[in-house]
């Protein structure tokens, strides 16, 4: 996932960025989660790492207002009378407009990297690069195939436990970016959307972001409540493990590893949930 702002990763060195207060100190955290996470054009100037943990703190709530305007896709397309594999088309292709596929670039040089077998410096240069290997490619079309037969799947229930899907998948896909950032978590450069994100958050907040999409998905589906929340559980559990690979194969994570862990937990809880 590229970096799409200018940032200070050390605010000690030069000049100290001006103090902000809390308000205006999560006004530019959200700025930053937004420009992040989606294409709308929010002006972000340099940050510092205390605006970076709050934006990686934000991510979760960005991406359930994408899996909300996902769902809204779907409704309107349903009621037009839709057929259902184009409505599940219509949403994926919402989600990849949505981000210009910056996650899917992640993945597929995160997958290109892993799948190389080299040495660190030479896997991370492989991540770095602009064209996508076979690894890539294969990850690609399985990760889009599966979300893309999971709406399908989804995409028959009431708007209500539609909605609530698409909000926890979307939602849980983002909130994995939030466990990447985790305190403990190195960057695996000194440099890049990594290293300024990278050991921000507390534990203990990516579980206080759980526990709202857990309860979310308590509507996903009406005859077995239970599975919203063991399909949260199951995705954070499905970027854990990714991520904990990453920092054994390449020493920590980077911006593409970030954008891996949002494909990974999003497509894996929407595959939970279709079931």
């Amino acid at each position: 996932m590229p970096d799409p702002i200018q940032h200070d990763p050390d605010p000690a060195a030069g000049r100290p960025p001006a103090p902000a207060g809390p308000v205006r100190g999560w006004v530019a955290a959200a700025r930053l989660s937004v420009s992040t996470f989606t294409v709308l054009p929010v002006p972000v100037g340099r940050v510092d790492r205390a605006t970076a943990r709050g934006a990686m703190v934000l991510a979760p709530a960005v991406g359930a207002a994408i899996g909300a305007v996902l769902a809204g896709i779907a409704v309107l397309l349903r009621s037009a009378g839709a057929p259902l594999g184009v409505l599940a088309v219509a949403v994926v292709l919402g989600a990849v407009l949505v981000t210009r596929a910056l996650h899917l670039d992640g993945l597929a040089d995160t997958v290109d990297a892993l799948g190389s077998y080299t040495d660190r410096e030479r896997a991370l240069a492989i991540m770095k690069r602009s064209d996508i290997g076979p690894f890539g490619v294969v990850a690609l079309v399985l990760a889009l195939a599966a979300q893309v037969a999971a709406v399908v799947a989804v995409g028959a229930r009431p708007a209500l436990a539609l909605l609530a899907t698409l909000v926890v998948a979307a939602g849980t896909g983002r909130l994995a970016v939030t466990l990447a950032c985790r305190r403990g978590v190195p960057a695996a450069r000194p440099d890049g959307l990594g290293a300024l994100v990278a050991g921000t958050v507390p534990g203990w907040l990516v579980v206080a972001a759980a526990v709202p999409l857990a309860a979310i998905g308590l509507f996903a589906d009406p005859a077995r409540p239970w599975l919203g929340p063991v399909a949260v559980l199951l995705g954070l559990a499905a970027a854990l493990l990714l991520v904990r690979h990453v920092t054994r194969r390449l020493g920590g994570v980077t911006g593409d590893v970030l954008g891996a862990c949002v494909e990974l937990a999003g497509t894996f809880t929407l595959t939970v949930l279709s079931c």
